[in-house]
């Protein structure tokens, strides 16, 4: 089948640290080449991937966003797609609803997977216009506030198998990963690892619109005696880091879509302690892959149980549900129902 990814702009393909949407391409995009399929990545001039490159800028847009329009090199690789259609079988986009009017004029079948949160108001509105579009979800507690549109199927993110290894015997820390940003509650994570004894350590991003955030309300708890920021992390530093954690912390205050982060965790084997909104009742098996709860004081009494979590299994489950395999012939079977009912 011949396949075009359009990817967001903002970050390499995979990024080199932090970036979730693009490293789900990534997986993607090389999950369908190791299958025999003709893919074309639309990305930044710098990704790399065993696909056919496409791109209009030859850098991440993070570098030049605060100097430059953004959605000006979105807006012109979109039109490279539409310019190109007629060589593809199918176009994924995971440009968000940017796509939309593009997508109306293809000459092939198209597909978008919504990576971000649906509850923003004036959504329904735009999503209303465009009720026919083809998407796919990323989990389908992501659906909720807009059940009504042309949803395909729930693909749940996967990644390679090799790129975190499994840590039977792991140290004495709490792990926090991800963004310095409100909706994921890093002071809350440093709580309650204040309160159940625990050093934590935060391997995070900081976004220039997250710093005075940072600044305000999260720098001061830093300079608590149990708490170490290690900056951003990718690659081996992050598989180790990982890996090596007593347990994750996840206590996100927002409908998280997905949260990756949460299989990274359980490919090392490490048990998640994560409060129960959006994704993930749909990722965490409470009681087998970690612990589902709903404030600190639960959060601080379910560490006093991580012992019970068998890591293996997490390790299991992970291989078992969450593999860039998997994702990858779930989208071919969404490819392949597109394709015959075009046809």
């Amino acid at each position: 089948m011949r396949i075009a990814q359009v990817s967001t702009l903002y970050e390499r393909v995979p990024p080199v640290a932090y970036g979730g949407t693009e490293r789900v391409v990534s997986w993607l995009t090389e999950a369908l080449v190791a299958r025999g399929h003709d893919v074309t990545l639309f990305a930044s001039g710098d990704s790399l991937t065993q696909a056919r490159l496409v791109s209009v800028y030859p850098r991440p847009l993070r570098e030049i966003e605060n100097t430059a329009d953004p959605q000006a090199f979105h807006v012109a690789m979109l039109e490279q797609v539409v310019r190109r259609s007629a060589d593809f079988d199918i176009v994924h986009f995971h440009t968000d609803y940017t796509s939309f009017p593009f997508g109306r004029r293809l000459q092939c079948p198209h597909v978008t997977t919504l990576h971000w949160r649906l509850d923003i108001p004036g959504l329904d509105a735009l999503y209303r216009e465009f009720r026919d579009v083809p998407l796919v979800s990323i989990s389908d507690a992501q659906r909720t506030p807009l059940p009504q549109l042309a949803w395909q199927r729930t693909v749940h993110h996967g990644l390679p198998p090799e790129i975190h290894t499994f840590n039977p015997t792991p140290s004495d820390y709490l792990a926090f990963v991800g963004r310095i940003a409100p909706t994921k509650r890093p002071d809350l994570a440093i709580e309650i690892a204040r309160r159940a004894n625990l050093r934590i350590e935060i391997a995070a991003k900081i976004d220039d619109g997250d710093r005075a955030y940072y600044e305000r309300d999260i720098a001061p708890l830093m300079r608590q005696p149990h708490v170490c920021y290690r900056g951003e992390l990718g690659g081996h530093d992050k598989d180790r880091f990982i890996g090596a954690a007593r347990a994750l912390l996840f206590p996100v205050d927002w409908p998280e879509p997905f949260g990756l982060v949460l299989v990274e965790a359980l490919a090392s084997g490490t048990p998640v302690i994560a409060f129960g909104r959006g994704s993930v009742p749909e990722i965490i098996d409470d009681g087998v892959t970690g612990f589902i709860v709903d404030s600190i004081d639960e959060a601080v009494d379910a560490l006093k149980r991580i012992g019970e979590i068998d890591r293996a299994r997490c390790r299991e489950v992970f291989e078992r549900r969450f593999t860039a395999a998997r994702m990858a012939d779930e989208y071919v079977d969404v490819y392949t129902n597109l394709v015959a009912a075009a046809r």
